[in-house]
């Protein structure tokens, strides 16, 4: 791994430090996020492990630490929990879809347009008899998501139950979760 050498001035003096280049843009970022420089952090890591201890070791040590705070926030953010927040919070009706075209969550909304449009109850037996079909492939609708940044997909669908048929449209984006993918589907007419 390639480190770098930059100067920081702690407590008024300069002091030369090594580390991979990995931990000076880690530094940065965290220094960034704090509102401080790079120097005031470094004095900061310092005076937290006393001046005694090896300041490399201290710096890799607090970067390790925020990123490990970073990836357990995000981990939590990307749940399917927050996922199902999120279509709660939406007035209209609104599904997430996995890669394999199964409703895993769905809102209220969502549920009284089936129920209003289809006759089938929300039960077990319902899921199982209630078929989701959209204009687009899923892989597809991955694939262009991906490459326009994230830019709503619209595609039209059909869900059906016994002999009923409810065709809308729907605006499709990637759902903040990492495994498996998900699509946050809103409905917006019918």
């Amino acid at each position: 791994m390639l480190t770098d050498f930059r100067v920081v001035v702690r407590q008024g003096s300069r002091r030369g430090i090594r580390l991979e280049r990995l931990f000076w843009v880690t530094l940065k970022q965290l220094a960034e996020q704090n509102r401080m420089t790079i120097g005031e952090m470094v004095e900061e890591i310092a005076q937290a492990n006393g001046d005694t201890s090896n300041l490399a070791s201290a710096i890799r040590v607090a970067c390790l630490r925020w990123m490990a705070d970073q990836n357990a926030e995000l981990n939590q953010l990307a749940s399917l929990r927050t996922v199902s927040s999120i279509l709660g919070a939406c007035p209209a009706p609104a599904f997430a879809l996995s890669s394999a075209k199964k409703i895993l969550a769905f809102n209220p909304a969502f549920q009284i347009l089936v129920r209003r449009q289809l006759p089938v109850s929300f039960g077990a037996d319902a899921q199982r008899e209630l078929r989701l079909s959209l204009d687009l492939n899923v892989a597809d609708i991955f694939a262009r998501l991906s490459a326009n940044e994230g830019v709503p997909i619209a595609s039209g669908f059909v869900i059906g139950a016994a002999e009923r048929r409810y065709r809308g449209q729907l605006n499709i984006v990637r759902a903040p979760i990492k495994a498996p993918k998900v699509l946050l589907s809103f409905v917006v007419n019918g």
